[in-house]
Order: structure tokens, then C-alpha cells, then sequence
């Protein structure tokens, strides 16, 4: 009798439905906020972003996704909203494509702070977050889906960002940004010939990204 593969292997292999990226990013963003915790704030300030060391540690427009406030709704709320959305999105754009806007989005969103927020530190999901939810709203467009609910969720969100201390609209306004164009090059390069097309244009998107936080630097300098 052959030996069945573990669980762990039928996951991951190639045609499975699992959403493996979306359930590695909230296992590894809660073990982050749990060594927060263990640590007394060193993991926060290693990881957090503070804009004026993009350029000495650039590493921070990326991990800023992994860490959050102290406070247990902060967390939660990022957590709850990629466990709802984040297995449907991957369901629909695939795993590499998944984790490329996830990526992307945060980037988005911490240059979005170099630029409207420079004096400012943040930590967060929040920027991902929303341009998974921007992502999501090109794609449901596109195929022709009610979006009138989607829209309501956002435009309550982002009014919250703009009245509530202590929360970064900037990240949130760049992530959503970012997501919808990530998106938007999906749609419109989703024929499988157009694969190196969609790279190439994802590709560029991201080295736009680079070449604005470089011009942050280069005016204020």
C-alpha cells in the first residue's frame, strides 16, 4: 500500500485550495506579536517603521507588517479581516500572486508615511490589509460582482483612520492604492501568455515604489 502524504504535503502541493500563503503570514505575524511581548518592545522597535532609516534599514517599509500595538484590537481586527479575506483573494489570484500584493500593499502604504507622515513611527498590518481589500474590489469589479458592500466596509474603515488617534490613514490610503494596482495588472494580464508581461509590469510597479521613496529622500536633502 503506497504511503500517504502527510497533511502538511497535500497543503502545499501544486492544486490544493488551501490558502497556505494567507495562513503562513498569520501564523508568523502572531508568533511576532507573542516575542513583543517576551521581549518588552525590542522586537517593536526593531521592526516597526520609522521613515527617516528607510534608506539605512529599508527592511522596515516590509516587516512593519508584522508587528502591532500592544493593544489585543489591533492585532485582532488585521488578523479577522486576511482570515475572512485573504483565503478568498489567494483562491482567486493564486499563492505567488497573493503574496505579491500582500508585499507590494505594505510597501505602498509605508512610502504613502514617508511622504505624509515623515516624523512619525507605525506598526501594523493595516497598509496590507487594506490593499488586499483594494485588490479585491478591481477583481470583484471586473467579474462583474456587487462591490456596494465592499465599498460601505472601506469607506467606513478609512473614515476611522482620518478621526481616531493614534491610527495611520497615510498607510491606509497608500496600501488600498497599491492593492488596486497590483490588481489592476492582474486583470488586465491574466491570459496565461501574458505571464511575462504581468511580471515585467509588477516589476516595474515596485521599482516605481523604490524610486519614490529615493525622491522622499533626495527633496528633503
Amino acid at each position: 500500500m503506497p504511503r500517504q502524504k502527510s497533511p502538511l504535503l497535500r497543503a502545499v502541493r501544486r492544486g490544493s485550495s488551501t490558502p497556505v500563503v494567507t495562513y503562513t503570514i498569520l501564523g508568523l505575524t502572531l508568533g511576532v506579536f507573542i516575542l513583543q511581548f517576551a521581549t518588552q518592545g525590542t522586537v517593536t522597535r526593531a521592526l516597526g517603521y520609522a521613515p527617516p532609516l528607510s534608506l539605512i534599514e529599508p527592511w522596515r517599509m516590509l516587516t512593519v507588517s508584522l508587528v502591532h500595538s500592544s493593544g489585543i484590537f489591533h492585532i485582532l481586527f488585521n488578523m479577522y479581516a486576511l482570515f475572512v479575506l485573504g483565503p478568498l483573494l489567494e483562491q482567486l489570484v493564486g499563492r505567488w500572486r497573493f503574496a505579491v500584493t500582500y508585499i507590494l500593499s505594505t510597501l505602498a502604504g509605508s512610502i504613502a508615511v514617508l511622504w505624509l507622515a515623515p516624523a512619525s513611527f507605525v506598526v501594523g498590518a493595516s497598509g496590507a490589509i487594506f490593499g488586499l481589500f483594494g485588490a479585491f474590489f478591481v477583481i470583484q469589479r471586473r467579474l462583474g460582482g456587487n462591490t456596494a458592500q465592499l465599498m460601505v466596509i472601506l469607506g467606513i474603515n478609512l473614515a476611522l483612520g482620518f478621526f481616531l488617534p493614534n491610527i495611520s490613514w497615510q498607510a491606509h490610503v497608500g496600501g488600498l492604492i497599491g492593492g488596486a494596482i497590483v490588481a489592476l495588472i492582474f486583470v488586465r494580464t491574466r491570459r496565461r501568455q501574458q505571464t511575462p508581461l504581468q511580471i515585467a509590469l509588477l516589476g516595474a510597479f515596485a521599482a516605481l515604489l523604490v524610486a519614490g521613496t529615493i525622491l522622499r529622500f533626495a527633496l528633503a536633502g
